[in-house]
């Protein structure tokens, strides 16, 4: 099979596509014909190792996965013996933040791990794209409690994590501020956001508004520049650490000297979060946001141009033309 190779940290120059043999699914686990993966911010971090801190889950010296890839959609094709949830044919779909080697035409995944079933009117690419970032998504909203009517901001709009917390707001009845280029605006109307600022001609943080919560979902601005838009008793989240990470800090301090707090969102159980959000896409409330989709001999394009921060939504990885 084909798969991509990675044994140093780098540029996505380092990754090559080679011939590997197809993997056997142990007792517990299933062997995946992978049909659509994404490559994503937690991706490009892991092939650069960067921040250092990374290299704690992949490996200090160099990489102890085989492939890259976090997450995918694809065919179940065997099952271990001791598999009871699962059977060849299922379509399923998978996540795993510390790399689950998805940029390969097949992997293994434990049938006891964040793994489920698709819903029947989503495809693989579209199946792929509602992972990653709705996983963040989901431990933002995780942290706090959401009633219908609170005022979010939601910053980076329209990254993976973005759209996917524009949905997850709108899914428990919050009123959503969108930050992002003005030519999204259409887009993120249509996945429910009620006001738009395009960061490009306006900056989010002089607005003369408060939100009960403001969620950065690009990790560009910080607790310093948005602590005057919050309510009391508001709180900031963001998908990075921060400078220095300042955000770890803050949330251990805030909640003791301040009544704006920071929360960090530790996005611990994979489980819950995929299962929640499948719930969300059978029920029509999850939509898929892809902005490109290349072939896995593609792989070093594709990671260039995340590396970008340009990306709207989610990149698709596909099988081998």
């Amino acid at each position: 099979m084909k798969a991509a190779n990675w044994t140093n940290y780098g540029p996505p120059e380092m990754l090559k596509l080679t011939e590997r043999k197809k993997p056997t699914a142990k007792d517990n686990e299933v062997l995946i014909k992978v049909m659509a993966a994404t490559i994503n911010r937690t991706d490009c971090a892991m092939l650069r190792a960067k921040p250092f801190f990374m290299r704690l889950v992949t490996g200090l010296s160099k990489p102890g996965k085989p492939s890259t890839g976090t997450d995918l959609a694809g065919e179940v094709v065997a099952v271990g013996k001791a598999v009871k949830s699962f059977e060849p044919g299922d379509r399923a779909f998978a996540f795993e933040d510390l790399g689950l080697s998805s940029h390969a035409e097949y992997t293994t995944f434990p049938a006891d791990k964040a793994i489920c079933t698709i819903p029947d009117n989503f495809s693989f690419a579209d199946a792929a794209a509602c992972v990653e970032g709705a996983h963040y998504a989901y431990y933002f909203l995780d942290k706090v409690n959401l009633q219908a009517g609170q005022k979010v901001l939601v910053n980076g709009a329209t990254g993976a994590i973005g759209s996917a917390t524009v949905q997850l707001c709108k899914y428990h009845g919050a009123v959503v501020t969108a930050v992002c280029q003005g030519k999204d605006f259409e887009l993120l109307r249509s996945l429910g956001a009620d006001k738009l600022i395009d960061y490009t001609r306006e900056d989010f943080t002089k607005i003369d508004q408060q939100f009960d919560y403001i969620f950065d979902a690009v990790g560009k601005s910080s607790f310093g520049k948005c602590k005057r838009l919050l309510k009391p008793g508001g709180v900031y989240m963001s998908s990075e650490l921060g400078r220095n990470g300042e955000n770890i800090f803050y949330s251990l301090l805030t909640p003791l000297f301040s009544k704006k707090k920071v929360k960090f969102p530790i996005p611990l159980d994979k489980k819950k979060s995929l299962f929640f959000i499948r719930q969300m896409m059978a029920e029509g409330k999850l939509k898929p946001v892809i902005d490109r989709q290349y072939k896995l001999e593609q792989l070093v394009e594709a990671f260039n141009y995340v590396e970008t921060g340009q990306k709207t939504g989610n990149v698709i990885l596909l099988p081998s033309a």
